[in-house]
């Protein structure tokens, strides 16, 4: 269990810091505009409340979360925009925030004490106590972003990014697949270097494509909360540079793409889906974990 709390202790943390973004706000603040077009920084905040909220009956009542499910079935492509919706509706700003403070509290609280090996159904396969939090910490910084971009604050870049890439990298054949792109089968080689100047890997060695770049940048590319025009990763091989264009660490279908910040087209590339998942979200932490023994 100690890398499932190492994980979750790095969820509270992501969680503390937006909550002390978003906690200094004004009213003004909470109803501005967000870059995914549609949704407020109190949208952000209310869908990290639902997805919190979802992920606790999933971890305590599974018959409950079973019915949420169905009810997402039901509407794939707006069922996470009409939650949002709700809780904003129902919360002014200060309960919100006071609301999203318990639940992802409760949630914590029921994940440090799951038995070993429990695992959770979710919207996915089924996911142990590591890969629900770290699906949380994804969502949580990919939200919080937003919430940066759109108040005009500039994030130092952690630690904790690495479990972000770690999805990231581990959604590779997902990003193929979900666009009906036949997944490479070989591995590629990913090197990321973190703020500090530390070397962040996955795959082989002397695998023939290679992805690298700061870990930041990666992670902005792969929560689809910046354009690859605008980043410094870069590929090596034609199936990497594919995947740069359409990674995603989140399920749902392939969307628009945000557009570079100069305002073009872009470069001709594959889009990747700047929506970042139905109802422009990360979603509630689903395909991140997609073949995740964790």
């Amino acid at each position: 269990m100690s890398d499932a709390s190492a994980v979750l202790d790095d969820l509270r943390s992501e969680s503390e810091e937006l909550d002390l973004l978003v906690a200094g706000l004004s009213a003004a603040q909470w109803a501005g505009a967000t870059p995914a077009a549609g949704w407020t920084v109190a949208h952000q905040v209310a869908h990290l409340s639902w997805t919190d909220e979802v992920a606790l009956l999933s971890v305590t009542d599974p018959g409950r979360f079973g019915d949420e499910v169905a009810k997402a079935m039901r509407d794939p492509e707006g069922f996470v925009d009409e939650a949002a919706a709700e809780v904003v509706a129902a919360y002014a700003p200060p309960a919100l925030l006071t609301h999203w403070r318990d639940g992802r509290q409760r949630l914590q609280e029921a994940l440090r004490s799951a038995p070993a090996g429990t695992r959770f159904p979710w919207y996915g396969p089924p996911m142990g106590v590591a890969s629900m939090a770290t699906g949380r910490l994804m969502e949580t910084w990919a939200h919080g972003q937003d919430v940066a971009d759109a108040v005009g604050v500039t994030r130092t870049p952690t630690a904790r990014l690495r479990h972000v890439a770690r999805i990231g990298v581990r959604a590779r054949d997902y990003a193929f697949l979900v666009r009906g792109i036949p997944a490479p089968g070989e591995e590629f080689r990913v090197e990321l270097t973190g703020s500090g100047g530390e070397l962040i890997a996955y795959g082989p060695e002397g695998a023939a494509q290679r992805v690298t770049g700061p870990l930041h940048d990666f992670c902005l590319l792969v929560t689809q909360r910046a354009h690859r025009d605008d980043l410094a990763v870069r590929a090596e091989g034609p199936d990497a540079e594919v995947w740069l264009g359409i990674a995603q660490a989140f399920a749902g279908p392939a969307g628009p793409g945000r557009a570079p910040k100069d305002g073009s087209a872009g470069s001709g590339r594959v889009p990747g889906d700047g929506s970042a998942g139905p109802g422009r979200s990360a979603g509630p932490g689903r395909a991140p974990q997609r073949g995740s023994g964790t």
